[in-house]
């Protein structure tokens, strides 16, 4: 009988053995998944900045041709700039509605300028450096539901990159 025990013994130290084994091959394939999508991961970032950075060129472009506008008196303010449908139903700056351009993706919003142009100041516009990226630049009445002024509005900037990365940024402008 003692020597049953003995075995049993001998049969332990193996199963702890293979129990250390699995745990280090499991920290193993973990650190190696890790390392290997820090790459991807940093890449992705890396495109959303550019996006970005083509969302602010956006707004650097609409911001000029708004100023040219006004200075040369083509327009007095917003009133007929502002884009109010999507996909041909109005909504696009009631927030209430579905169409609402917050409730929409940038790919919608894009999609949506280049299928009607009509009150776009550009349209999916390529960056001079790198043609991957673009921008696509649009003003929204901000008080839809309030009392009406024309002398301010949302200027939307959507700047978007290859595989599918978009960064938008909404600036109110208004007029002194």
């Amino acid at each position: 009988m003692r020597r049953v025990n003995l075995d049993i013994r001998k049969g332990m130290g193996l199963v702890i053995v293979i129990l250390v084994l699995a745990f280090l091959l499991g920290v193993g394939i973990t650190v190696i998944a890790v390392t290997q999508s820090g790459p991807e991961v940093s890449g992705n970032i890396r495109l959303q900045q550019q996006a970005l950075q083509a969302a602010e060129a956006g707004f650097d472009a609409g911001w000029q041709h708004l100023t040219g506008q006004f200075a040369d008196g083509v327009i007095a303010d917003f009133t007929t700039l502002y884009r109010t449908t999507y996909g041909g139903a109005s909504g696009l700056d009631d927030p209430i509605s579905p169409n609402y351009f917050r409730r929409l993706t940038d790919r919608q919003l894009i999609a949506d300028v280049l299928a009607n142009s009509e009150n776009e100041l550009f349209a999916d516009v390529a960056m001079p450096g790198d043609s991957r990226f673009a921008y696509t630049v649009f003003l929204i009445d901000d008080e839809v539901l309030g009392a009406q002024d024309e002398t301010d509005c949302i200027l939307v900037c959507i700047g978007r990159g290859p595989r599918d990365s978009s960064s938008r940024i909404e600036v109110e402008i208004a007029l002194n």
